[in-house]
């Protein structure tokens, strides 16, 4: 695909892994440049391509709802970049502040450096897997809420996964409505685990 090529709608659904609501909701966002072209949208690849890579410099910019309101803080660990673009883009539209990490290591050490409130992790990684990285998300915080990604089901790591207290879990692919649905999901069970306590 060359940069400088002009998409469909359908062929960004199915670049960003999204449904027609959500690309349609981008574009009034002012989130990724279209031209209407007759009754079509049509997008420039580069675009949608400096969308989803500025989208991880840009996850601070979007200012809280209100001086009041705290907004989740989520780390996303995941050694395939297209993923880890997708779901910052997709958090961060929906004003969750996000960092990633593209590994097991680095997640560790952020983890040991910030508080989060929810941590998003792939479990099959090269090096340090997820399952590891949520052992030490456990020991940094009671109260994390925490959803895996899996490609492949595993009752191993699904009953591990339990045991744990993982709150989620999103299987590969996925769409932004799924993964909204999941964060919300985990983080409003986390918070009411904490209230039950």
């Amino acid at each position: 695909m060359a940069d400088d090529q002009f998409l469909t709608t359908e062929e960004v659904m199915d670049y960003l892994q999204v449904n027609l609501r959500t690309v349609y909701r981008l574009i009034k966002a002012g989130r990724i440049p279209a031209v209407r072209i007759g009754r079509q949208w049509r997008f420039q690849k580069k675009d949608i391509d400096a969308w989803l890579h500025g989208s991880r410099t840009s996850d601070h910019a979007t200012p809280p709802k209100s001086p009041g309101t705290k907004r989740a803080r989520v780390l996303v660990v995941d050694d395939e970049q297209i993923v880890r673009d997708v779901l910052l883009v997709t958090l961060a539209s929906a004003d969750y502040d996000v960092e990633s990490a593209a590994d097991g290591a680095k997640a560790i050490q952020m983890l040991r450096a910030t508080h989060y409130d929810l941590l998003i992790t792939d479990v099959r990684m090269p090096g340090i897997d997820g399952l590891t990285v949520v052992r030490e998300a456990r020991r940094q915080s009671s109260t994390i809420s925490i959803v895996i990604i899996t490609g492949a089901s595993s009752e191993a790591i699904a009953i591990e996964a339990i045991n744990l207290g993982v709150n989620g879990y999103l299987t590969k692919p996925f769409g932004v409505e799924r993964v909204l649905a999941v964060a919300a999901r985990a983080l409003g069970s986390s918070a009411a685990s904490s209230l039950n306590a």
